[in-house]
């Protein structure tokens, strides 16, 4: 005897199936942090270690700007599932301008460094410095995947493909950027405890 699928339940099982796939790519991305951290703990025993570097202050702006990014994207999922169109582009814009305001603030903090004096490779550069620059341009990597299902969400959303009973793309957006916020965080306070 074959059973068929209601619509509901075929928008349910593919809902669920997208969902498990974006969980193992994040958990395979902590993963890889976690490995890149562990090693940033172990290389503070060699002699080159800076003891006195200080992040640079457009860092604590950035991690601002990325929480204010998982906030205004919450608010754009709580929107849509009410129907609130324009309520939900205006988060969606939110949510990119302050994402793109976390990059040039990453970019601000990057040159604060070498300004400082510090650089990322050649002779002037240090194990401290090379580290931060490994984990920072990685995790700017995925935000630019980040970005880029951002925008994919927003013309999905001009192409009034969700609604309060359609919101599989704008959930998995959240998901993602919080779990990039998370991310960050994490990053920051384990650099600024750890440096």
């Amino acid at each position: 005897m074959e059973m068929t699928m209601t619509t509901d339940e075929h928008e349910s099982r593919t809902a669920r199936s997208y969902k498990l796939i974006l969980l193992f790519a994040m958990a395979s991305m902590t993963m890889m942090f976690a490995g890149l951290t562990s090693a940033f703990v172990v290389s503070k025993s060699r002699a080159d270690w800076l003891k006195d570097f200080q992040l640079p202050t457009a860092f604590y702006y950035s991690t601002l700007a990325i929480i204010g990014c998982s906030v205004t994207f919450h608010l754009a999922k709580k929107a849509i599932q009410k129907n609130n169109q324009n309520a939900t582009t205006k988060f969606l814009f939110a949510t990119l301008a302050l994402g793109i305001l976390f990059i040039i603030l990453q970019f601000v903090g990057f040159g604060q460094i070498v300004k400082n004096g510090y650089y990322f490779t050649g002779s002037g550069s240090s194990i401290t410095t090379t580290f931060l620059y490994v984990v920072t341009v990685v995790h700017m990597i995925h935000l630019a995947g980040g970005v880029i299902s951002l925008l994919i969400v927003i013309y999905n959303h001009f192409k009034q493909k969700y609604n309060s009973t359609q919101t599989l793309g704008i959930e998995l957006g959240a998901m993602y950027w919080h779990f990039l916020d998370i991310l960050w965080v994490y990053l920051f306070l384990f650099l600024y405890f750890f440096k």
